[in-house]
């Protein structure tokens, strides 16, 4: 299968979703070695979950086939541009290579006049220029306390044998 395939894949789930209560029409799939090991689609609503995007979904469905978090050597394939929060779980899960259908300026103008009782959208450019910069810099507050109890548990953790 070519990149055009595992896309095409991505959008019929992105269809399905659309089908599906509770989701919202967003796909994804994890290739590894050429052939499909992860698929997943939006679920956020079904799930009350707002990490539930296709993306996520198709990184926990390969994580768990796989039995690894480490999916190096993978290649994602989204029927929309991944947001930043599904960009970081790529790079913290490993994948090495994105292709993806629709921009998020495509989503968005297909979107524009959906309400927000079916669907809660964001600012998705606000998104990208605050995840990666430090707590608190962006619009959620932030306070750091109790420092050394929690570093304790990390250094105990740390020390324990594998």
């Amino acid at each position: 299968m070519n990149d055009e395939a595992f896309l095409r894949r991505a959008i019929a789930l992105s269809a399905e979703a659309a089908a599906t209560p509770g989701s919202e029409p967003f796909g994804a799939v994890v290739v590894k070695d050429g052939k499909v090991v992860g698929e997943g689609f939006n679920r956020s609503r079904a799930r009350h979950d707002p990490t539930s995007h296709g993306e996520t979904e198709a990184i926990r469905d390969a994580c768990a086939r796989l039995a690894t978090l480490d999916l190096s050597g993978c290649a994602l394939f989204s029927s929309c541009e991944p947001c930043a929060l599904c960009v970081a779980a790529m790079q913290i899960a490993g994948i090495g290579r994105v292709a993806y259908a629709a921009s998020l300026a495509d989503s968005a103008a297909a979107l524009a006049a959906v309400p927000a009782d079916k669907r809660r959208g964001g600012d998705v450019a606000a998104l990208r220029r605050e995840a990666g910069a430090p707590i608190g810099q962006g619009r959620i507050p932030a306070r750091q306390a109790l420092v050394a109890e929690a570093v304790a548990v990390l250094e105990a953790w740390a020390r324990a044998p594998a």
